[in-house]
């Protein structure tokens, strides 16, 4: 009779242990080659894309009139928001005597009535005071020359006559 030994139920290949030459030598990394890893990901990018953009198609198609109604009725809203809120801008501006570059600060508002108006209320006082004082000379014809000499004595001799 012949006798066999069992095969464990969970066999798991055992990794083999590394091959030993010289002790000092070892085997050098396997380099990836990123070059074509970033083509195979930039393949999938453009397949996943092509598949989102067909997704995107087929719900489109299966919208009802309704929804398709609603949704350019909700961007039609938006807009007119968007409108109205650009011309309160503008109305403050010129409410205020505001330059263009400060109704240009005042477009980064976005919807605060008060807010709105207190920034046009201080820019606009900004720009009455530039306007009041305009430019500022602090010794403007208190300038006096004392000159003596021979220069003075030559020069009352020329404009003597």
């Amino acid at each position: 009779m012949s006798e066999t030994t069992p095969v464990p139920t969970d066999a798991t290949p055992k990794p083999a242990p590394p091959a030993q030459g010289d002790e000092g030598e070892q085997t050098p990394p396997v380099e990836i080659d990123w070059k074509t890893k970033a083509r195979e990901w930039e393949r999938r990018a453009k397949d996943n894309k092509t598949a989102a953009d067909e997704l995107a198609t087929i719900k489109e198609s299966q919208k009802t009139e309704a929804e398709k109604a609603t949704e350019r009725l909700a961007s039609a809203e938006r807009k007119v928001a968007e409108a109205e809120a650009r011309v309160l801008r503008r109305d403050v501006a010129i409410e205020y005597k505001l330059t263009k570059g400060d109704a240009a600060i005042m477009d980064t508002l976005t919807g605060e009535d008060d807010a709105m108006r207190a920034l046009a209320v201080r820019l606009g006082g900004q720009a009455a005071d530039e306007k009041k004082h305009g430019n500022h000379v602090p010794r403007e014809g208190a300038t006096s020359t004392t000159v003596e000499g021979e220069a003075v004595e030559t020069v009352r001799e020329l404009f003597a006559g």
